[in-house]
């Protein structure tokens, strides 16, 4: 190998043309997924405090913003319903005229070639805020199986592209599986989030989402942050059971784990990056700490870079325009 003076690496790094050529991380729109809260109202676009630039639409005001997103070059939304009513089964997860039942008919009426993804957990339905049925103070696993059957075979029925089950409850991919199968939705593929942890990053979204648990926290299902082995027995098993994209949840804190899932197995692999991730971002810019153009794509970058395929993003909006106009 060449050593130094005759190799001088920065030789290929002295125009921006140069380095176009040799970049070897390409970020495209085509791999962002947009996430949308919708709530029960009229006309509503309400911005989130503390995830500034975010919002909660009502479904009749979706047409204008999924049609900006079509035009950006964004290929899905994943959807994330807050319920008029909350109840210990989380009923209007599953609910035929349900929030996110109700914004996937807008959705598709407004631009049909959109893919619509939703995310099935009953966090956001239930009225302790925990992820499935509560039995003696805890979540009984296999009670829930049947709640996340029902609700992700709602959400197809109602015109759902993919759906993302989230609830990290043993047996969910295999659950959903068979009742979409059941249902003559075998077409309908299953995003797992399959090695979502624990994380402190979600704390914006509770907010945004109303999901926060009224008692305890949901470390007895979310993983321990410090588990990479578990991470990829938890991918092992959503194979397994027949998910056709595998999801890391959080993105920034866990590229470790997305680079791992990447080598290790022959599947589309998502990255979630998650509220907290977002708002760390946005207040720093807010307040002039850094560059928040340059910071947000070196965060898309070095997702993309760890091996994702498909980047879950609440900047994938910013980040396309910047793309279509460098």
């Amino acid at each position: 190998m060449s050593e130094f003076p005759q190799l001088r690496l920065r030789r290929l790094r002295r125009t921006e043309n140069l380095r176009r050529m040799v970049r070897e991380t390409r970020l495209s729109a085509d791999s962002f997924v947009y996430p949308l809260f919708i709530a029960h109202g009229h006309n509503l676009k309400q911005e989130i405090t503390s995830m500034p630039g975010v919002y909660r639409f009502s479904p009749d005001s979706l047409g204008h913003e999924v049609e900006e997103i079509a035009r950006l070059g964004i290929p899905a939304v994943l959807l994330f319903g807050l319920p008029a009513h909350k109840d210990e089964e989380g009923s209007e997860a599953y609910a035929p005229k349900g929030i996110t039942q109700e914004a996937i008919r807008a959705i598709k009426k407004a631009v049909p070639e959109l893919v619509v993804i939703t995310d099935v957990c009953l966090c956001e339905y239930t009225s302790h805020g925990h992820c499935g049925v509560l039995m003696n103070g805890e979540v009984d696993n296999d009670r829930t199986l049947e709640l996340l059957a029902k609700t992700a075979l709602s959400h197809a029925e109602a015109g759902a592209d993919m759906v993302a089950p989230s609830a990290m409850m043993d047996g969910q991919i295999s659950a959903i599986r068979q009742r979409l199968d059941e249902g003559g939705l075998t077409q309908i593929p299953i995003m797992a989030y399959a090695a979502k942890h624990a994380s402190a990053f979600y704390g914006p979204f509770r907010d945004a989402a109303g999901s926060t648990p009224q008692f305890g926290d949901r470390r007895g299902y979310q993983m321990d942050p410090a588990n990479a082995r578990e991470a990829i027995r938890e991918v092992e098993q959503d194979i397994a059971e027949g998910a056709d994209i595998i999801m890391v949840k959080p993105a920034l804190a866990y590229l470790d784990i997305i680079a791992q899932v990447k080598s290790g197995f022959a599947y589309p692999v998502a990255a979630y990056n998650v509220s907290g991730e977002y708002s760390m971002v946005k207040a720093a810019a807010l307040n002039g700490w850094l560059d928040e153009r340059r910071a947000i794509m070196e965060v898309l970058t070095a997702i993309k870079r760890a091996g994702a395929d498909i980047i879950i993003t609440y900047h994938a909006k910013e980040a396309a325009g910047w793309l279509r106009t460098p």
